[in-house]
């Protein structure tokens, strides 16, 4: 049967805190969620997609809630589905059935893996074309700063946990988990976490991104460009219909869209 959305409601997700400051604020658990919802299913498993890939099953028919990794995003949410499956199709990743990218938006994502290896303070400015074939590298089309380690706790790096605790002599305590990231994507076979940036509207045409790299003293890696991306923007939704007119003996209808 494939993926069930029927049936499934209250879909919640929660911030799970990490400590309290002095001030009473909560710091939250990096990139990661408690989700919650309800269904009438009784026999059936239950999946979780982010963003459209795949994320984890249900261990039971009877689980309602489940720990989720988060990607980095910045500049748009992040879309968390919940489907039921049949017990026979439990482990399977119907990911290629789901639209990553929310259809024909007019928007680009991009990608970049967040490897260990990045520095601290590093962070990653955006370049584009505007559609002239020759990308501006003097103005970044992000407006904010996209920071590669927003928080010292989220590295998992040479002396940045548990010292040589982990796997191969590693220190790995914050490392995003077997099967919650890009999967064997990151050093040693690891996986990797997902920086993801998305776009503003764009008009239909072709494009070219490029990314950079910058560290706290301000010097830049070279450009890692894109392959022409052509972007479709979804037709305009209707808001108006009116009947301008009707030709009674060929049956026609005359209508008119706003």
């Amino acid at each position: 049967m494939g993926l069930i959305s029927e049936g499934i409601i209250g879909v919640r997700a929660f911030e799970l805190p990490a400590g309290v400051w002095k001030d009473g604020d909560s710091v939250g658990v990096p990139r990661t969620v408690l989700l919650r919802w309800q269904s009438s299913w009784q026999d059936k498993f239950y999946q979780v997609y982010v963003n459209g890939r795949y994320s984890r099953t249900s261990r039971d028919t009877k689980q309602r809630r489940m720990f989720v990794q988060l990607p980095s995003s910045f500049s748009s949410s992040v879309r968390i589905e919940v489907f039921a499956v049949d017990a026979c199709e439990a482990e399977t990743d119907f990911s290629s059935e789901l639209d990553s990218y929310g259809g024909k938006s007019g928007r680009v994502k991009i990608g970049l893996l967040r490897e260990q290896e990045l520095a601290l303070g590093a962070r990653v400015n955006i370049y584009f074309d505007n559609g002239t074939g020759e990308i501006d590298y003097d103005n970044s089309i992000n407006t904010e700063p996209i920071e590669v380690w927003a928080d010292w706790q989220d590295k998992g790096g040479f002396g940045m946990s548990r010292f040589g605790n982990s796997d191969f002599g590693r220190d790995w305590s914050a490392g995003v988990g077997f099967g919650m990231g890009c999967f064997g994507q990151g050093q040693l076979g690891v996986d990797a976490d997902l920086i993801e940036w998305v776009s503003e509207q764009l008009q239909a045409g072709v494009y070219k991104f490029a990314v950079k790299i910058i560290d706290r003293e301000g010097n830049e890696s070279s450009p890692a460009e894109s392959e022409e991306i052509f972007v479709e923007p979804a037709a305009k939704g209707v808001e108006t219909l009116q009947v301008i007119s009707f030709d009674e003996p060929e049956k026609k209808m005359v209508l008119g869209i706003n």
